[in-house]
């Protein structure tokens, strides 16, 4: 349970000033907290002996005003100390989910739903900035503050009626350790359930469209009516058991009271215990009961805080799959890149998505990638942008080892435009900026000519201003496809790769892009993959994937000559063009 504490160890030594000053302002305070019963017990022993003059009274008012004010004092900054550690230990967590999340690769993404990647970002960092705040603060004030009270009421007052008083605390000890494992396990698949829950609803906004397109809205909301039932009915299990919490300690509160009075009373008929001194014992009895309440939450809190910690470090817990090399060996400009027998397979998958590939791109050319869906095209670039961990045989960027040059390295010369168009929540200036943001005006409005959005500028409500909305949702797909080729075009990469980045523009505007991309990209490489053979056509080399593998490679002209599947896609497109421009009647 108080392991927490240990697997936190690392925030407590970066922040043990503000630590240690909060914890010992604290105990100062609980030490000033249990002067009052006393000093009330001596009052009215004095009044009932009758030596209680007016200028003891004011006395006594004066040090109880400064009493407060010292207690107001210390008390405003063990908290502003402790609890600001607690939103401190939060974001620091936050930041290291993030950058965590930042340097994982797909596989991870596999692996984990997002939703509950979203949860252990949220719900669990507020469950162990909790233990940070509220549990170091109730386990310090619980010890501190009872063990002084118990002392107080041990030397000053009886040690017979306090031993006789605290006969049930080992008992409610005993009950919260028990209500505290079962807390622990019950939270954990709570937390769990949550993670579930949040990724369902992801699934759903993200696939509104789709869902009312076939008519689903009510299976979905039936599953997500199951869903939730879930995350209540395990939520209640962890309120039913903590529920039993409160119950428990004032009910042996209680017992304690009970033996307080009674066994109390007796001493004072048998004159070892005074009027005074009974009521100062039940005052400090009556301020024991916060603290016993404050073990129940304590445990309740650290509980949750553990394993809502242990999801975190789970997280964080996961390292890339792809990882620098101990030794990097550094490379300024990627004037070659070769492929050599390169033979992959996804780590879920069975079969092998490349098999035997081969062949060399120098330093400004370009290369064309077509093929059946499937046939391997994503998953040859992939290889390229080292997303997973490298298969068989051998890809060299100037010579050396891809393996072997640094990943900062290798993304700085790319510019990746990938099948799926992501674009952020932001204006469409800085969507376009978001490699580079230092980019002029200038260049802006060159590049978004290069990726023939220029015109489509002029007709949005802000200009370049307007925001395109989550995953843009405000543009139509081959805006979405033309702003995301503008985006890599802004950072002029040594490498681009267009991954059948043109599917959803025409045929007259991708024509014009291609030939403004290869006019302006002269003397730097260019990868392309796509359905479209005129796509391809200028390219330096062509590469015909079947079933990853090169089923056929070489130039335009030479894979016409060649015949086979190319030749006749190429004809069939070009067919169907012309049909569509209306140049051959039906």
């Amino acid at each position: 349970m108080f392991s927490i504490f240990l697997k936190m160890g690392w925030f407590f030594k970066e922040n043990w000033q503000r630590y240690t000053l909060a914890i010992l302002l604290l105990m100062v305070g609980s030490l000033l907290e249990i002067l009052p019963p006393k000093i009330i017990g001596m009052s009215i022993d004095e009044m009932y002996l009758g030596t209680l003059t007016t200028d003891r009274l004011i006395g006594i008012l004066l040090f109880f005003t400064a009493l407060s004010f010292a207690i107001y004092a210390i008390t405003y900054v063990w908290v502003s100390r402790l609890f600001g550690g607690a939103y401190l230990a939060e974001r620091t967590l936050r930041a290291k989910l993030m950058s965590h999340f930042l340097r994982m690769t797909p596989t991870f993404f596999q692996r984990n739903r997002t939703g509950d990647l979203m949860a252990r970002a949220t719900n669990d960092l507020k469950a162990v900035s909790m233990t940070t705040g509220f549990g170091v603060m109730t386990i310090v004030e619980t010890i501190s503050y009872t063990a002084m009270i118990l002392l107080t009421m041990f030397v000053f007052i009886s040690w017979e009626l306090t031993l006789m008083a605290i006969l049930p605390l080992p008992i409610m000890a005993y009950a919260i350790n028990r209500y505290g494992r079962k807390i622990h396990a019950r939270f954990s698949l709570a937390q769990n359930a949550f993670g579930a829950l949040n990724d369902q609803v992801l699934e759903s906004v993200s696939g509104v469209r789709v869902i009312r397109a076939y008519v689903q809205e009510t299976a979905d909301q039936q599953r997500f009516q199951e869903m939730t039932d879930d995350v209540y009915q395990k939520n209640i299990a962890v309120a039913r058991v903590d529920s039993l919490i409160e119950p428990t300690v004032k009910l042996l509160i209680g017992i304690s009271y009970m033996i307080g009075i009674l066994y109390g009373g007796y001493l004072v008929f048998q004159q070892k215990l005074t009027l005074g001194e009974l009521v100062s014992f039940n005052v400090y009895l009556g301020m024991l009961i916060w603290p016993m309440f404050g073990i129940g939450e304590l445990i309740n809190v650290l509980q949750r805080g553990n394993a809502s910690l242990d999801r975190v470090n789970e997280t964080l817990g996961y390292q890339p799959d792809v990882q620098d090399a101990q030794e990097t060996i550094a490379v300024e400009v990627p004037t070659e890149i070769c492929y050599d027998r390169v033979t992959f397979r996804y780590p879920a998958a069975r079969g092998e998505q490349l098999k035997d590939v081969s062949f060399t791109l120098q330093r400004g050319q370009t290369l064309g990638i077509v093929g059946r869906t499937g046939s391997g095209k994503t998953t040859l670039l992939r290889q390229l942008l080292r997303e997973f961990p490298l298969g068989e045989g051998r890809i060299t960027i100037s010579g050396q080892p891809l393996e072997k040059i640094a990943l900062d390295n290798v993304k700085r010369w790319i510019g990746y435009v990938p099948q799926e168009q992501i674009l952020f929540s932001k204006t469409v200036r800085e969507n376009v900026l978001f490699g580079r943001r230092d980019g002029t005006q200038e260049e802006l409005l060159h590049t978004l000519q290069l990726a023939s959005f220029d015109q489509d500028v002029q007709r949005l409500p802000d200009g370049l201003e307007t925001l395109v909305g989550e995953k843009g949702v405000a543009l139509s797909g081959g805006q979405k496809q033309r702003v995301s080729i503008a985006r890599a075009l802004m950072i002029d990469p040594e490498i681009l790769i267009l991954d059948d980045a043109m599917s959803a523009v025409d045929g007259k505007t991708e024509a014009e892009m291609l030939t403004s991309i290869r006019r302006e990209r002269a003397g730097k490489t260019t990868l392309i993959a796509t359905h479209r053979m005129f796509a391809v056509q200028h390219a330096d080399w062509i590469l015909v994937l079947d079933e990853g593998r090169v089923v056929q490679e070489g130039a335009h002209e030479q894979l016409m000559v060649q015949g086979g599947w190319y030749k006749e896609q190429y004809e069939r497109q070009q067919a169907e063009e012309r049909l569509n421009e209306g140049q051959v009647k039906p």
